[in-house]
């Protein structure tokens, strides 16, 4: 399942490019908003189609729910475009007007570009009576994507393994994690204690999610406002700096460059492999890994991240993919439809044991482990009106794919010596691209 963001300067230059090439209508005003609850009225009938980047699902869960969706709304086809390198393929489609009726938002599409190429669904302020995560993909008060389902950061693992390590708790520090990891290491030959899954990229990609534990819910907003977010005891290079040790300490497997995503699951499901940082929503495909491999769903739990604030562990919750309606489609009353039902009814993020995007929603059994050890969740602060693009505006600028996977790969890269360079020098060109992007962006 390929889930995560393409190269910030290609992301970048198709965006720029389908900003000329794109089609009329909503600039996410809040009238465009109010305008388009008329374009959704009408009967549903007919075909749409639903891209997706589930291509594990699309002959089964997804299937099920093309039936599902046509019992209620008999005349309704739904068809499913499933693709695997979701995040390049569908920024690109974004120039033409191929892509779809129903889609998941790349998450490279800036926020006032949402418009551009996405229906507005509603205002903020009414969608976030219902739903979670509404400011996620939302520009000038206008929401053009719902969660799929929320999910909460942390790490997977194989609590088998780490129990033969003698470890049975979370880690408290980042020492303590390093220090566990290398106890897994001399108590266990033959296991990787952390698998980074370079190949793929994307997974990469899951460590920046967990910004905000440290620094706190408005930690977006510090570091578009700071010069150097590398700087020693700062956050973003808290984050960065642990991964680099785990890798630089030889914690991870020995060439990264053979890694991948799907084997991934089963190694870890068997105890070949002790920990991954990833969100919530690893833990069902674990889990099915470990069940067909003959071990236990049991085997497989997942713990907030190694750091602690006044004394408790935090974690980011957030929603994952955002699932939006074409600027392009031509069939709205049926896409509309279907989006609600999605939602509502389908029951998808119960199934992957993530958070419901509802706000009267459960709270899915794979965060057992986060209420046995008290960890406290939190959402991030939206960004203040005005400046929904600012982060991205600047990382861009930066030329730091901060929400991607390269400057990650070139940090590890260096840390495993396949790169010139150390930990120091790597965060200060950091904060040296990061400056100069401020200056032309922020200041």
């Amino acid at each position: 399942m390929t889930r995560r963001l393409i190269a910030t300067a290609a992301g970048a230059a198709v965006i720029a490019l389908s900003l000329s090439a794109c089609v009329g209508g909503s600039n996410g005003s809040g009238d465009s908003a109010t305008a388009n609850a008329d374009a959704f009225k009408g009967d549903v009938k007919g075909t749409i189609t639903v891209l997706t980047n589930r291509t594990d699902l699309v002959d089964t869960t997804l299937k099920d729910y093309s039936a599902a969706f046509a019992k209620k709304y008999p005349g309704t086809t739904v068809k499913w475009e499933a693709i695997t390198n979701y995040e390049d393929d569908v920024t690109i489609r974004l120039n033409s007007k191929d892509y779809g009726d129903v889609l998941l938002i790349p998450n490279k599409v800036a926020k006032d570009q949402l418009g551009q190429f996405f229906e507005p669904l509603g205002t903020v302020d009414d969608l976030g009576k219902t739903y979670r995560f509404v400011n996620e993909q939302a520009y000038g008060g206008n929401v053009y994507g719902l969660a799929t389902f929320g999910t909460a950061q942390g790490y997977v693992v194989n609590k088998k393994v780490w129990a033969k390590a003698g470890i049975t708790t979370p880690p408290k520090t980042t020492e303590e994690f390093l220090q566990d990891l290398q106890a897994i290491k001399d108590q266990e030959p033959g296991v990787t204690p952390y698998y980074t899954n370079y190949a793929d990229g994307w997974p990469l990609t899951q460590w920046q999610s967990n910004q905000g534990e440290i620094a706190g819910p408005d930690t977006v907003q510090q570091r578009d406002a700071d010069d150097a977010p590398w700087a020693a005891g700062k956050e973003q290079s808290t984050m960065d700096g642990l991964l680099f040790d785990v890798v630089h300490q030889k914690l991870s497997e020995a060439d990264p460059t053979t890694t991948n995503w799907e084997e991934s699951k089963n190694l870890l499901g068997t105890g070949k492999v002790a920990t991954m940082v990833l969100g919530s929503w690893a833990v069902p495909q674990m889990q099915d890994a470990a069940v067909k491999a003959g071990g236990s769903k049991d085997d497989i739990t997942f713990w907030p991240m190694p750091w602690q604030k006044d004394g408790a562990f935090q974690s980011t919750v957030g929603g994952d993919y955002k699932i939006g309606i074409s600027k392009t489609s031509k069939n709205l009353p049926t896409a509309k439809a279907f989006l609600d039902w999605f939602e509502d009814e389908s029951g998808f993020s119960a199934a992957q044991g993530g958070l419901s995007p509802r706000i009267d929603g459960a709270t899915p059994d794979v965060l057992a482990d986060f209420t046995k050890y008290g960890v406290k969740t939190l959402e991030l602060q939206p960004a203040p009106a005005g400046k929904e693009s600012l982060d991205s505006d600047i990382y861009n600028a930066a030329e730091i794919d901060l929400t991607g996977p390269n400057y990650k790969k070139k940090l590890v890269d260096i840390a495993r010596g396949a790169a010139k360079g150390d930990k120091d020098s790597y965060f200060a060109d950091l904060n040296k691209k990061w400056a100069e992007a401020r200056t032309q962006v922020a200041k």
